[in-house]
Order: C-alpha cells, then sequence, then structure tokens
C-alpha cells in the first residue's frame, strides 16, 4: 500500500468551499463575514430571545444571511420610536400637563408609569412577539 500525502487545505471544484485538514478529516473553512457592533437595549434583547426560542427557523436565516444585527437594530429603534408616541398620544388625551407634574407630582409620575406600561404592553405584542 502506497503512502499518500494528504494537503492541508483544499477547494471542492463543485461547491467551491475550502476545506481544511484537522487530523484524519477535513472540515469546511465556514467564516461569517465582518459584522457591526451594536448595543442593544431592552427591546433588542427581547426580540433576539423570542426569535431564538421561538422562531428557530427565522433565526438561523436571518444569521446565515448576516441580517441578524441589521434587523434587531430596526426592531429595538422601531420599538423606542414607538413607544414615545403611545405615550405622548395618551398624555395628550388625559390632559396631563407639566404644571400638573409641579403642582400634584405623585399623581402625574403615576399617571407616567401607567402610559409607558401600556405603550410597552402595545409595542411588545406589535413588534417584538410577532
Amino acid at each position: 500500500m502506497e503512502n499518500v500525502e494528504l494537503k492541508d487545505r483544499y477547494i471542492d471544484g463543485k461547491t467551491g468551499i475550502e476545506y481544511i485538514r484537522n487530523g484524519d478529516y477535513y472540515l469546511p473553512n465556514l467564516v461569517l463575514a465582518e459584522q457591526k457592533k451594536i448595543q442593544l437595549n431592552k427591546y433588542g434583547r427581547l426580540r433576539l430571545d423570542y426569535l431564538k426560542n421561538h422562531k428557530k427557523a427565522e433565526y438561523a436565516i436571518l444569521f446565515m444571511d448576516n441580517k441578524l444585527i441589521d434587523h434587531l437594530e430596526e426592531v429595538q429603534n422601531a420599538a423606542a420610536k414607538r413607544i414615545d408616541e403611545i405615550i405622548k398620544s395618551l398624555k395628550e388625551q388625559s390632559n396631563l400637563t407639566e404644571e400638573l407634574k409641579n403642582t400634584d407630582q405623585l399623581y402625574w409620575v403615576g399617571m407616567m408609569n401607567s402610559f409607558k406600561n401600556q405603550a410597552e404592553e402595545i409595542v411588545l405584542k406589535e413588534l417584538i412577539y410577532v
């Protein structure tokens, strides 16, 4: 039996995938493209967790197409903008003014917390858990 020298690397002619020898095996040399770094806020992290646990196929597609970071950034920016819009709308509907903030702080803070909770509930249903 003749001793054959194995190459450290070779490229498959059909697929164009490069393989690297690791011991007795050839493993594909798959490298992800450079991704931008972003700081995920609460809504970005919630969306990522939802995709990983409940929409595994969509998560895998976004990840493999190198679009996951862009998707998460888009969702978190849209969520923050939508929450601000909803809170502003709720303030206008209830006539909650800055003057009231100076006269009855506890009532004002309670109402703002209620508005924020309502806005977050809406955003979670509209943007995060879909």
